[in-house]
């Protein structure tokens, strides 16, 4: 048995993925899987005491969540502290940036329910009150109602860059609408604490051309894992679960924005690439 397992959600219910196979998860009640406080431990005995399902590899077009809902953390890459601080400068808030990325608490915020995230393959949107949008490739916590953290994914936090940075207290509108929040493909699940050089590669596609390709790791992260969810489960319960993106390391340069029709490809460590076209 591996030390990780994939989790794919697909319209006939979920699958696992191991090494030695594919296996599908008995059907529950939605929400009681990924709310499963020993979710590692129960894909792990499901597939050494089942025998493997036969098939292709699923395609799936469905995001890798339940019922729980989506939070964020701002702010936790260097990189990221240096682009909000440019971006609100010409409104007197870029040391609120700077002075979030060097607090002992982090910047949290709701970024959307269950039924507002989309899958890979799935369409994102630009808001049409913005004019400078951007992609933001995130590794994506799945964490239980107690707060273990079971696996990750992979996260888009697509963002409107011009609204937050008119006003640090935009950042709901800039990042919190229809569109704006595709996790996927698959849930990575493993016993083991997620691994320091696991990459958060973004890749934007306009036509033929590769408009823009960067990369970063989660060793560059200022905080720790563990922190951001102890903060964010310090005094909120969530009874079925949370998924919360961990922040972002990379940023395309002041002069690029996603245009309709833009591909847009995260791959964040083992989870696979999320894909999805601006719509």
């Amino acid at each position: 048995m591996a030390d990780f397992v994939k989790l794919f959600r697909t319209a006939a219910g979920w699958i696992v993925h191991t090494k030695e196979g594919q296996f599908g998860v008995p059907a529950q009640p939605t929400g009681a899987l990924t709310a499963r406080e020993d979710l590692p431990e129960y894909l792990a005995a499901l597939a050494s005491g089942t025998a493997p399902i036969d098939g292709p590899a699923p395609s799936p077009a469905m995001a890798p969540i339940e019922s729980q809902e989506v939070w964020a953390a701002g702010v936790t890459y260097f990189r990221s502290r240096t682009a909000r601080m440019e971006e609100s400068k010409a409104a007197s808030g870029s040391s609120f940036y700077d002075l979030v990325y060097t607090a002992e608490r982090p910047e949290l915020f709701f970024k959307a329910a269950a039924w507002r995230v989309v899958g890979s393959g799935g369409t994102v949107r630009i808001r049409r009150d913005a004019r400078w949008n951007v992609p933001e490739p995130e590794l994506v916590l799945v964490i239980s109602p107690n707060g273990r953290i079971l696996g990750y994914t992979g996260g888009n936090d697509m963002s409107s860059r011009d609204i937050e940075g008119e006003n640090p207290l935009y950042l709901p509108q800039a990042k919190v609408y229809d569109g704006a929040c595709a996790i996927g493909p698959a849930i990575v699940v493993g016993a083991e604490p997620i691994a320091p050089d696991t990459r958060i590669d973004l890749e934007v596609r306009r036509g033929a051309t590769a408009e823009f390709a960067g990369s970063t790791s989660v060793a560059a992260m200022k905080r720790d894992f563990a922190t951001l969810v102890e903060y964010l489960y310090r005094e909120t319960s969530f009874p079925d679960g949370c998924l919360l993106f961990t922040g972002t390391g990379v940023v395309p340069p002041d002069g690029f924005t996603l245009q309709p029709g833009d591909e847009i490809l995260v791959t964040v460590g083992l989870a696979g690439t999320l894909r999805n076209t601006v719509g």
